[in-house]
């Protein structure tokens, strides 16, 4: 059967937040997040998420098993030192629709959903007419960091071709727990955008 991506908003958000917080633990483990997840945090991490009425979840679906998800809202809904961040640089994060995770099982990578995630979160920050740009952060990592794995490439090339760039000296600061560690550290998180 073939993978269905399918845009959820509005209340069935609520219904679908635990099924996105289990793939966030998951895929998120690994390269480059290393991330030590709790499904206590993600619910209220999450929750904040689901609270704006332009929230979007984008799911991948092999038959009824979620294999993947992305989502967006506006920026002022999220993280407030993302918003800070912007406005520091001079950006309104009012104009900004804010593309949060896209997280996808590794067997299902490289067969296009990547650009559907992407496809109906730009669609519905378009169809809004209130936003000038999307926009998205990655963690920044040390090329040398131990935890690299053999031949890693990253996804820069695929956000370019997605009319992506990096917003230069855009970074904000955000914390988690790193599978090695004992408590949550703060990390670098370059911002990427592109225009609508």
């Amino acid at each position: 059967m073939a993978v269905r991506v399918e845009p959820l908003t509005g209340s069935g958000l609520i219904e679908a937040l635990p099924a996105l917080a289990r793939l966030r633990i998951e895929v998120f483990r690994d390269w480059p997040y290393l991330y030590d997840g709790s499904l206590s945090y993600e619910k209220d991490y999450l929750a904040k998420f689901a609270a704006s009425s332009d929230a979007l979840i984008v799911f991948a679906r092999d038959g009824d098993t979620i294999v993947g998800a992305s989502t967006g809202s506006p920026m002022t809904g999220h993280a407030g030192a993302f918003a800070s961040a912007f406005r520091t640089h001079g950006l309104d994060p009012d104009a900004v629709y804010y593309l949060g995770e896209s997280v996808l099982l590794p067997a299902y990578r490289g067969q296009g959903i990547g650009h559907a995630f992407f496809d109906h979160r730009e669609a519905r920050a378009r169809r809004h007419g209130r936003f000038s740009c999307t926009a998205f952060c990655a963690v920044v990592r040390p090329a040398d960091h131990p935890a690299r794995p053999l031949g890693y490439r990253g996804l820069d090339a695929f956000w370019t071709k997605r009319g992506y760039s990096k917003i230069t000296g855009l970074l904000a600061d955000f914390a988690w727990k790193d599978i090695d560690r004992a408590v949550p550290d703060a990390k670098p998180m370059q911002f990427w955008s592109r225009p609508l």
